[in-house]
């Protein structure tokens, strides 16, 4: 390491010009900066499933409609002349928003049986007493209005930007006193991509403000603490530089990815400082400072690099899009964080002038002197353990997964109370979707056999209606009818009918995932239906793969930890000291994730494998420091306290504190990965600092100087 520290100070100009001219490139890639919203396409790319829907929605040139629900005053009722003018008004009034390709309701813009527009001055002079008789001419009337005539659904279907007409129907101002709320994957994906932006916006600065605070309070030195995070930050921005120049896109889990990177990344700068701050009363000469600090945690610097990108690396073996990328990138940003702590940060802190004193420091020794007392036997340690083996017991077998669509909003949202209001009233804001086998010279005969087949369908439990094309026999004129059958008729549902199929609509109401397995059986059991799709499908898989990614990629973070210290070690012992606290922080993450009532979705799976990675720095950190002292005799492990407690600690409460930032997101999922983190840092650090002495010799903590501190044995 002297020959490397003196090469970083000889050539620190040039590294910091290095550093800054990446630096830059990266900052201009940001003005690159792209968003997705869809996060069924993206976690489902590649996936059968996914492509299920795609190939339907596509052969019948249809998209996700924008659900928008029109409530009138108590006592009033859309099934009268003045509510079905008000209805047709609205109707005509979306129809003309910029990119509408298609708008269903309640009152189409053309009589059905006549062909003649329908305009709300018309509906206004009809007799009472042809309301019924209208409605009646529309077979799916019962799609667009609820039981009590109050509420009625009008479908706006966009064209190719689904994210624009969104926001512009958002934008709609309804007539006085009527409410309007809208639904549908378009309208969630307008909103996410405006927290998305929020986020990136407001949440980096906030975690890097709280690791700053966090750092000062344990190692007394403001510069210090902000020099710490110099490596971390600049490693998110690189990272999210690459991320942009390659024409990636954030999504809902990537977003997060310049987060993992500031806290993830900040232990090796943390732990070169507190050791170079030691360092600056003994030693005058900035080379042998920058000697002295990388001899006692250059090694485990890279080591922790490694093995916290080993923890990312493990979610390239998910089946989920978006977790993979999740995975690469961060991995790539920690090492990226890892060569600046290396290399840039020495060069910088070579050229200034650093105090030794850390009398600030508001926890740091009092953390200190509580572990070497607590350290003295291994009682702590069996406690603590113990504790976590029947937490964990108890815990594990009660994980679930989240298959909600809407998961990453919490339960207050507009956008998710939107849904539930769809839900009630119509059955379903995302109904599924599916293909009869159909063929167009077959005659009515077949049509009949469909209709008997959906109301088959609408007996399954949660299912309120399917509806298809079938059902308008007998409800159009012949000619009207066999245009429609043919493909060529304009309804405003979008194409019904291709040459070798029937598309149908399927709408839930109240359903469970008992009944979604129903249906997906029952469709897989009868021959007549060629395919059942859906949203409601669609997260059902997404579920399914979740649970996979989390199993799949612990096994992974795990073996590639456990090689990795095996090959640094070369000693058994050693390897196996280290990994305990990993076993047993992943064991109290997962009981807890159970035990609180949160559920495995796209984030919270991965984090145990996160953890894996992390969790194990405190580890390499520690040992390598019982290392450094054991030479200088007895009490070694209490040095070793000293040397690496602050630091530990200091990056545990750090990662903590500053991932409570994510409560400022709107997003549930954001808010659910803070609670798992202040969970899994606090216990890795604490099993690190107690459990590993437990494995040691006990004159490690016999220190001839403290009375106090005799031998156990």
């Amino acid at each position: 390491m002297d020959r490397i520290a003196k090469v970083i100070v000889e050539h620190s100009k040039r590294i910091l010009a290095l550093t800054g001219v990446i630096t830059f490139v990266a900052l201009l890639m940001l003005f690159r900066m792209d968003f997705n919203a869809d996060v069924a396409s993206f976690v489902l790319e590649g996936n059968e499933t996914g492509r299920e829907l795609v190939d339907l929605q596509e052969k019948y040139t249809t998209a996700d409609p924008i659900n928008v629900v029109i409530s009138l005053p108590e006592g009033e009722s859309f099934l009268t002349p003045r509510g079905l003018a008000t209805l047709a008004q609205i109707r005509d009034d979306l129809a003309a928003i910029e990119g509408a390709e298609q708008v269903a309701s309640l009152v189409p813009e053309t009589n059905p049986l006549t062909g003649e527009p329908l305009t709300s001055q018309q509906l206004t002079a009809l007799p009472a007493s042809a309301v019924s008789t209208l409605v009646g001419q529309n077979p799916a009337a019962d799609l667009f209005v609820s039981e009590d005539g109050r509420h009625a659904l009008i479908m706006v279907v966009p064209g190719d930007d689904s994210l624009d007409v969104a926001q512009r129907v958002s934008a709609y101002e309804s007539p006085a006193e009527v409410e309007i709320v809208l639904s549908g994957n378009p309208v969630v994906f307008a909103e996410v991509i405006d927290i998305l932006s929020f986020f990136l916006l407001i949440i980096p600065p906030i975690v890097l403000i709280l690791l700053i605070a966090t750092f000062y309070a344990t190692i007394g030195d403001l510069r210090l603490s902000a020099l710490a995070l110099i490596p971390a930050a600049l490693g998110s921005i690189w990272t999210f530089g690459l991320i942009f120049g390659l024409g990636r896109q954030v999504d809902i889990v990537t977003v997060i990815v310049p987060i993992f990177v500031i806290v993830m990344g900040s232990a090796d700068g943390l732990h070169f400082v507190t050791h170079f701050q030691e360092e600056a009363a003994l030693k005058a000469n900035p080379t042998d400072r920058v000697a002295s600090a990388l001899r006692q945690v250059g090694v485990p610097m890279i080591l922790t690099t490694i093995s916290t990108a080993a923890g990312f690396l493990s979610l390239l073996v998910t089946d989920v899009q978006p977790i993979r990328q999740l995975g690469a990138f961060v991995a790539i940003g920690i090492v990226f964080a890892g060569i600046i702590s290396f290399f840039s940060l020495p060069a910088l802190i070579s050229r200034l002038t650093i105090s030794s004193s850390h009398h600030k420091a508001l926890i740091g020794p009092r953390v200190t002197a509580g572990l070497k007392r607590l350290v003295r036997t291994r009682t702590p340690a069996l406690v603590l353990t113990g504790g976590i083996v029947i937490f964990a017991l108890i815990g594990i077998p009660q994980l679930a997964v989240d298959s909600d669509q809407l998961f990453f909003f919490k339960d207050d949202h507009p956008i998710r109370e939107a849904f539930e209001q769809t839900e009630e009233l119509f059955g379903g804001a995302t109904p599924l979707a599916g293909e009869f086998a159909y063929d167009p010279i077959s005659g009515p005969e077949q049509l009949a056999a469909i209709q008997a087949l959906s109301r088959e369908m609408e007996e399954l439990p949660g299912v309120r209606r399917v509806f298809s094309a079938a059902d308008l026999a007998g409800a159009l004129p012949p000619e009207q009818l066999a245009a429609v059958l043919d493909g060529e008729g304009d309804l405003p549902l979008g194409t019904l009918v291709t040459s070798d199929g029937m598309r149908f609509m399927l709408l839930p109401s109240g359903f469970s995932t008992d009944d979604l397995q129903q249906w997906k059986t029952f469709a897989a059991d009868t021959p007549e239906i060629e395919v059942l799709t859906g949203m409601p499908i669609v997260w059902d898989e997404i579920a399914r793969l979740v649970l996979r990614a989390q199993v799949s990629s612990i096994i992974v973070a795990f073996a590639l930890v456990a090689i990795m210290l095996a090959m640094s070690y070369r000693r058994l012992r050693e390897t196996l000291v280290a990994l305990v606290p990993i076993l047993l922080t992943v064991a109290t993450l997962l009981a807890f994730i159970a035990l609180s009532g949160i559920q495995l979705n796209l984030l919270t799976a991965i984090v145990s494998s996160i953890v894996i990675g992390v969790g194990i720095d405190y580890s390499i950190h520690f040992i390598a420091a019982i290392t450094y002292a054991q030479p200088e005799g007895d009490g070694y492990v209490l040095r070793a306290i000293d040397r690496a407690g602050r630091p530990i600690v200091a990056n545990a409460l750090g990662i903590a504190i500053a991932l409570s930032a994510l409560w400022l997101s709107p997003l549930k999922i954001h808010g659910q990965v803070s609670m798992i983190m202040w969970v899994a840092m606090i216990t890795a650090a604490a099993t690190a600092l107690l459990v590993i002495p437990a494995f040691l010799p006990r004159a490690g903590v016999t220190d001839p100087d403290d009375a106090e501190l005799v031998a156990f044995e």
